[in-house]
């Protein structure tokens, strides 16, 4: 899976993952909170779509880790995301048909 292997390329660890009963993947990772903002890019960057609540949680933890790295730059942050995928409909189209309006 590329968001596993985005995350372990951050210096992350992935310490759970797998799709429930819903077909939404769960992924329990963590990593060290000097790595925040490539672990966010990342996020990003495998295309996924995150809530409001979470780029802003994302922006807050990067922002307080710059302004006091020197005191939590080794602190460990876990996250437990839930991927929702979108299920697209397509429909066939038969070419020989006439067009309606």
């Amino acid at each position: 899976m590329l968001l596993t292997g985005s995350i372990l390329s951050c210096g992350g660890w992935v310490l759970s993952r797998g799709p429930d009963d819903a077909g939404v993947l769960n992924m329990l990772f963590e990593f060290e909170r000097q790595q925040c903002l490539e672990i966010y890019t990342t996020l990003i960057a495998a295309g996924l779509e995150l809530s409001p609540t979470a780029h802003l949680s994302f922006t807050e933890l990067c922002q307080c880790t710059r302004s006091h790295f020197e005191d939590c730059s080794c602190e460990i942050v876990s996250v437990d995301l839930e991927v929702h995928s979108l299920v697209v409909e397509t429909r066939k189209v038969d070419r020989n048909a006439p067009e309606t309006a």
